[in-house]
């Protein structure tokens, strides 16, 4: 948990209502989880509760207004990667303490979790998502090197690396090890200035091509962070859509290839993908459908849908 957050998570501005740190766990009837998908969107529901009944507070509400940013952190997973560090912490990866503190108001030193670091890290970009649910993994540190300060102008952005101005070639393709990992593609629009973006994962130079293709221009590529953000009309869109699978806690979604894929790429491509990941072609297909349908209904307003 966040046990500084009176240091972390403490404003200069403000004395009032926010900042707020709420704690929710994923009480899921599935033995595999929901899925980083669907367990965002139950979080965020829990969360939004737990807001009205400890602070009288609408989260979503002030959200859909543009009133406040919020930031969601992820933290499942024993840490298998830092180990043997989170066996000192009961296997809880982002419970593990940094070789270095950070200094209250009070003046004392306190302890910093990799967690802690990771919410204060991110704070910076609370500015610029006003009306947007951000979405990290409490593990995930890492350095920005776009700017941070910017004007969101599409329902769902996500972060990635991109590499270099152009579509890189087939050499560079597995030269950078694109095969083998969730790929975000920057594609030409017909509004100036703005790129829409679509992703695909762990495929070949030309099969990305190929399917990319059919899409637009491709302008730039670069390796999924996972990290993302979404407005709270499209917040909405995807919990109401869901809304029997949140009920009934027994399915499991994961962002890319049950959002993010079948949201940007075609259909015949989106299942081609699935099918390497073994899933039966029927369920593919509807599930594609199922998300194509809620798209089309979705009112975009002056925002594009998906960017990098």
């Amino acid at each position: 948990g966040v046990q500084g957050s009176q240091t972390v998570c403490a404003s200069d501005e403000s004395s009032g209502t926010y900042p707020i740190v709420l704690a929710v766990s994923e009480d899921w009837n599935g033995g595999s989880g929901a899925g980083n998908g669907l367990g965002t969107l139950y979080a965020f529901e829990k969360a939004a509760k737990l807001a009205q009944e400890k602070h009288g507070v609408d989260l979503k509400a002030a959200l859909a207004k543009g009133e406040i940013s919020a930031s969601l952190y992820h933290t499942a997973g024993k840490g298998t990667r830092l180990a043997p560090l989170p066996a000192g912490e009961n296997n809880n990866k982002p419970g593990v303490k940094l070789p270095f503190g950070l200094r209250g108001k009070d003046g004392k030193l306190q302890s910093l979790t990799v967690l802690e670091s990771v919410v204060k890290q991110t704070g910076i970009y609370a500015s610029s998502r006003k009306g947007r649910l951000s979405v990290f993994w409490g593990d995930q540190v890492f350095i920005p090197s776009a700017p941070f300060q910017y004007k969101s102008t599409h329902h769902i952005d996500i972060l990635c690396t991109l590499l270099g101005d152009t579509a890189p070639t087939a050499e560079e393709w597995v030269a950078q090890g694109l095969d083998k990992y969730g790929v975000i593609a920057c594609l030409e629009t017909a509004v100036p200035g703005r790129l829409d973006a679509a992703q695909v994962e762990k495929v070949s130079h030309e099969t990305a091509t190929e399917m990319l293709g059919k899409l637009g221009t491709v302008r730039q590529v670069g390796p999924s962070l996972g990290s993302f953000s979404v407005s709270a009309a499209i917040l909405a869109a995807l919990t109401e859509e869901y809304a029997t699978e949140l009920a009934e806690k027994k399915a499991k979604f994961d962002t890319d290839p049950h959002f993010w894929m079948p949201l940007t790429l075609s259909e015949e491509d989106y299942i081609k993908l699935m099918e390497k990941k073994g899933t039966d072609v029927a369920i593919s297909k509807a599930h594609h459908q199922r998300m194509s349908k809620m798209k089309a209904s979705f009112e975009l307003g002056d925002y594009g849908f998906f960017c990098a």
